[in-house]
């Protein structure tokens, strides 16, 4: 990771650390912040706890994003202190449904000028974001709303598992994590665990991201904690409600950090840390799901000469 992170994250860059409420990973967040980059613009369909993080280390002055919040639980504080007070550093916002962000994400990976969408009728949000522009249908007499394309510097995405040449299998709760690798001008894929090529061939409709588009592959157990990697470990609940005592305090913020993200070497060490007894406690159990018959193709049968 740390070697992903000085290759590929440089100050004043544009960064996306997607996946949808799990596979979020929080150890690309910690390396970012540990390596000290500065005025980075962030990218997130609901940016929660990860990128609390990263602002209160000050390593942002942007985010492009919709929605954020410390989900099931409250505010970001960090954030809120960014804008509020400007502490650590003064933080843009430039702010996106759902739907915007997915529309931006999109246009930026089939290289269109924009992408129309009808979700901010009715919506305030355009009046906050100029970036928002409303054109004329070619096909009738009404107005639609476009959104830009966004394409990241780089993208980090967390999965279960990939080839070395980075074929990357996901599964459980998706987000745009295709879409965002696609945009992207460089794709780090992190995952639980790197499998050989027969495993990947094997189950070929969960490759979501193609090795084509990777420049790097993590092999990073546990990168996604405190968020969940489905089938690996589950979230870890008890720590996002801890984070929102945490973050109301910025001396307590920098006291976590300084104990959590740059008092540890790299994630074995915060893996370490965090003790077998919290990881037992994660384990997710077992719930397979049932084999399908994708068919035998004998290279020996005789086609016929062509």
């Amino acid at each position: 990771m740390s070697e992903a992170v000085a290759r590929f994250v440089s100050d004043g860059n544009t960064v996306a650390i997607e996946g949808f409420t799990a596979s979020i990973c929080f150890a690309a967040a910690h390396e970012i912040i540990r390596q000290r980059r500065q005025r980075l613009t962030l990218c997130r369909l609901t940016p929660d706890l990860v990128y609390d993080q990263m602002i209160a280390a000050g390593v942002a002055d942007g985010m492009i994003f919709s929605y954020l919040g410390n989900p099931g639980v409250g505010s970001l504080h960090c954030v809120r202190r960014a804008i509020e007070q400007g502490v650590p550093t003064p933080l843009a916002l430039e702010e996106y449904s759902h739907f915007g962000m997915v529309g931006r994400y999109i246009a930026g990976a089939s290289k269109l000028p924009f992408f129309p969408l009808r979700s901010y009728f009715g919506s305030d949000i355009p009046s906050v974001n100029p970036r928002i522009a409303f054109v004329d249908s070619p096909y009738g007499e009404e107005q639609i709303a476009v959104v830009p394309p966004l394409n990241p510097d780089v993208a980090f995405i967390h999965a279960q598992r990939a080839d070395r040449h980075g074929n990357t299998q996901l599964w459980g709760l998706l987000g745009v994590q295709k879409e965002v690798s696609f945009a992207s001008k460089n794709v780090v894929i992190v995952v639980e665990e790197i499998v050989d090529e027969e495993t990947i061939r094997a189950d070929p409709n969960r490759t979501l991201i193609p090795g084509l588009i990777v420049d790097a592959v993590v092999e990073e157990p546990f990168g996604a904690h405190p968020s969940y990697v489905q089938g690996y470990y589950d979230r870890d609940g008890d720590f996002y409600l801890r984070w929102d005592e945490i973050s109301r305090d910025r001396e307590r913020t920098d006291a976590w950090l300084e104990d959590w993200v740059y008092g540890v070497p790299d994630r074995s060490a915060y893996i370490i840390k965090l003790g077998q007894e919290k990881l037992d406690k994660l384990a997710p159990g077992e719930k397979l799901a049932p084999p399908v018959n994708y068919g035998r193709y004998d290279q020996a049968q005789d086609y016929g000469s062509v």
